[in-house]
């Protein structure tokens, strides 16, 4: 029977993932999603927001994560992704047969806004922000306009291999936490569609949020972006949020940005995320930034 440790190492941010049985001959290195050719289930991996390198060998995995988590938080749950998938499948690696399918696996995280819960998936769900805000936005959106059955939920916002959803007062997490996730799971392993082919953003009125080219930008626009995707984007994806640059007025020096999920709305993000950005942007483009204005997409 398959069992997989797990096993810590001289490096805080590494853990090993030992199993009982051989899972390679040679020793694979990745360090992003990119570089993954040989394996669906590695590609799973890097769908998850923490992890940031992939290392197989003989009986184990190394997975590094990023410091957003601690491993403590998060360990348990990707033993048994990795468990649930080896049960299923014979090798970590592509071969010429068909691949069988992956499993599906949803953990529960709470975020800094006390109304969102994030939904994180090994499965990547989208690759663009998608934000329902109420019930006749998801027409086109047939996994939102299912959660919107559920009495209790006010607002849904899809991200990569994650899902915020933001409940209303008449209930408390505890009481709903494992009806969500059992149903995400069962909606995502029957591969029931994210969107439907005919789905397009929705406008809402609490932003206007303007498509940005980065390529179309003036020189210190493109390092903002740089800077919020390398430094901020990845705290804000794991509290179950998101972040965009909106614009970048020269004369000002004013940063615009728009939140979302977990961080529109949330009591507290607005001012802590705005002093956050504003001390990172300030300290890295140094005499070119006055002020950042945090307003809720």
């Amino acid at each position: 029977m398959l069992k997989i440790n797990i096993e810590s190492t001289k490096t805080p941010t590494i853990i090993k993932f030992v199993s009982n049985r051989i899972l390679t001959e040679g020793s694979f290195e990745y360090n992003s999603v990119e570089e993954v050719k040989n394996s669906t289930f590695i590609q799973q991996l890097f769908h998850l927001p923490f992890v940031k390198k992939v290392f197989v060998t003989a009986n184990f995995i190394a997975v590094e994560r990023f410091n957003i988590v601690e491993w403590s938080d998060v360990q348990d749950e990707l033993k048994g992704v990795i468990e649930n998938y080896l049960t299923v499948n014979e090798s970590l690696f592509n071969t010429n047969k068909e691949v069988k399918q992956v499993v599906v696996e949803v953990y529960a995280e709470s975020t800094p806004n006390p109304a969102v819960m994030k939904f994180v998936s090994n499965k990547l769900l989208s690759s663009q922000n998608i934000e329902v805000i109420v019930p006749e936005d998801a027409n086109e959106a047939p996994i939102a306009k299912d959660l919107f059955d559920f009495p209790f939920v006010k607002e849904v916002f899809i991200s990569d291999n994650y899902i915020s959803i933001t409940k209303n007062n008449s209930v408390e997490w505890f009481e709903i936490t494992t009806a969500l996730r059992d149903f995400l799971k069962k909606y995502l392993s029957e591969a029931k569609p994210i969107i439907t082919e005919n789905y397009t953003p929705k406008v809402n009125e609490k932003a206007e949020i303007n498509t940005v080219v980065p390529e179309d930008l003036d020189d210190i626009s493109q390092e903002i972006v740089a800077i919020l995707d390398e430094y901020i984007k990845p705290a804000v994806t794991s509290d179950g949020g998101n972040i965009m640059f909106q614009s970048y007025n020269t004369e000002s020096k004013t940063v615009s940005v728009i939140l979302q999920g977990a961080c529109s709305g949330c009591p507290s993000s607005t001012i802590t995320l705005k002093n956050g950005i504003e001390a990172t942007l300030k300290q890295l483009l140094p005499n070119k930034i006055e002020e950042v204005v945090a307003l809720n997409g």
